[in-house]
């Protein structure tokens, strides 16, 4: 008989649309728009999420093979320990024009789909961020046979998002302190 290991189930490939849950959760704590400002969005930011409450919701579908996180890291640099304590690659993207807009749900959605195409051992992918956007990429997951994990600020997801995923939490049910997450919703928690 077989025996059991934490790989038998398959890794995780983790993808963090780090810059969107960072901005989401800027508004949940400083008011609608607060991120988007000029004035605030390009400054150095304070850190907002807890990053160990998200990898170890990630790892408890197996051990984690790809993490990435997206953003414009010049701005997000007091992100930078944690980041680097937690092994996440940092993918880097200026925003090409004045909307700036940095594009990361494409490259995302580019990598998780070469990645899934490329390893044959991921058998989960995780997405943080809550953009309707992902939506194309979770049909593109579940046709490879692959499970599909969502993780979102209830503030700014998608509800046909959440709900296209196998798995779906919000971040505020995750982090140890919570940014601004209303007591009654707790509808988008589906399994």
């Amino acid at each position: 008989m077989p025996q059991t290991t934490p790989d038998s189930a398959g890794s995780v490939a983790l993808y963090w649309d780090f810059e969107n849950l960072h901005g989401s959760l800027c508004e949940a704590r400083f008011g609608e728009g607060a991120y988007a400002r000029p004035d605030n969005r390009f400054k150095v930011q304070e850190p907002l999420i807890d990053l160990a409450s998200v990898i170890e919701l990630v790892a408890s579908f197996g051990p984690i093979a790809i993490h990435r996180a997206y953003a414009n890291w010049q701005y997000l640099g007091r992100y930078r320990d944690a980041l680097l304590q937690a092994g996440i690659e940092l993918i880097q993207l200026f925003p090409p024009g004045a909307s700036a807009k940095n594009g990361a749900d494409i490259k995302l959605c580019l990598d998780a789909v070469d990645d899934i195409g490329r390893w044959d051992h991921l058998a989960t992918v995780a997405i943080v961020g809550g953009d309707s956007d992902f939506m194309p990429l979770a049909q593109r997951i579940k046709a490879a046979g692959r499970r599909l994990v969502g993780i979102g600020a209830r503030s700014s997801t998608n509800r046909h998002w959440a709900a296209s995923c196998h798995a779906f939490r919000y971040y505020e049910d995750l982090a140890a302190t919570p940014t601004a997450a209303p007591a009654a919703d707790n509808a988008a928690s589906t399994s």
